[in-house]
């Protein structure tokens, strides 16, 4: 008996993530998110009165802020994480295009080709990498006060400071783009998108 050709199509998922990436990501996640909250827990100063016990949360924020890099320098072990960084490290004309229809405000998909990575994540993935790095330079200058003239230590809170706070407002931004799109929360929760949404969003990816 042959199939109904009215019967709806079914949908068959493909692999985004590997076990290896997943777990990159939510590590890094847990860690910057212990980073935002002790910093806000020392500079609020209604949190700071709430939760009390100052030189412990500076001891969390401090470790918190040392292992950020781990994550990811383990990662480097899987051939699917490096395989992406390579992905997220190429900006091709594509990607020229899908910015070009952001800043327009141009919904379409076909106005927003994309690889697997799209031109938005490509920039905040280096732009995130590059603040982490430079957080993690202050805050040791910040840590170790003996070690750098007065003039260092005062530059580096400054810059520690103002780039938490920008970091605190595109970290708000990417939970909120990540809450709007169910199907690239599942992919970074299972692993597995569906194939219609990948021809959507990424179309010009293969996996």
């Amino acid at each position: 008996m042959s199939p109904r050709l009215d019967a709806p199509r079914r949908t068959t998922d493909i692999r985004r993530f590997s076990r290896a990436e997943r777990w990159v990501h939510r590590t890094t996640a847990a860690l910057m998110g212990m980073c935002v909250v002790t910093a806000a827990c020392l500079y609020v100063p209604q949190l700071a009165e709430l939760v009390g016990r100052r030189e412990l949360v500076v001891r969390i924020h401090e470790w918190a802020g040392l292992a950020l890099p781990v994550p990811v320098l383990a990662g480097l072990a899987s051939r699917a994480f490096r395989t992406d960084l390579g992905f997220l490290n190429r900006f091709g004309s594509h990607d020229r295009l899908w910015l070009r229809a952001a800043f327009r405000r141009d919904e379409r998909a076909a106005s927003r080709p994309a690889g697997k990575f799209n031109a938005g994540q490509k920039i905040y993935a280096a732009w995130i990498a590059g603040a982490t790095l430079v957080m993690l330079g202050t805050g040791l200058l910040m840590w170790f006060t003996h070690l750098t003239p007065l003039v260092w230590r005062t530059s580096a809170t400054f810059v520690h400071d103002w780039l938490a706070l920008t970091i605190g407002i595109v970290l708000a931004g990417h939970i909120g783009m990540a809450l709007a799109d169910p199907e690239a929360r599942r992919g970074m929760r299972t692993g597995r998108v569906s194939r219609e949404w990948a021809e959507r969003e990424h179309s010009l990816w293969r996996p």
